[in-house]
């Protein structure tokens, strides 16, 4: 189980993180290393799922969406400054929970 949440860490802040170079290299005119940069992490942010001992693709890349919610809303607290409101915090955990039944469920 620490290795599946290590990888879902690893995929989201790759994919945060290889999004917001590139973000700003286009929209933040910042030089074009950032653009390269980012497209590179989230090639690897492809590459990492796939690590996953979970035998479904769409089960894997779903419950990886519930981990992301939660990793953009760090992001955007910790990076851009934005702090989290109430109602942030309780749809993150939402996911969570919906990302728990859909890897950990008791499945025949």
């Amino acid at each position: 189980m620490f290795l599946a949440i290590l990888l879902f860490i690893l995929a989201g802040l790759a994919e945060i993180g290889g999004g917001y170079l590139v973000w700003l290299w286009l929209r933040e005119s910042k030089p074009l290393s950032f653009g390269i940069a980012g497209s590179i992490i989230l090639v690897l942010y492809g590459v990492i799922p796939t690590f996953q001992n979970f035998p479904s693709f769409g089960r894997v890349y779903a419950a990886y969406g519930g981990v992301f919610i939660i990793l953009a809303v760090l992001w955007g607290w910790l990076v851009d400054k934005k702090t989290p409101d109430f109602y942030d915090w309780a749809g993150a955990a939402i996911c969570i929970i919906g990302v728990s039944v859909m890897l950990w469920a008791p499945r025949g």
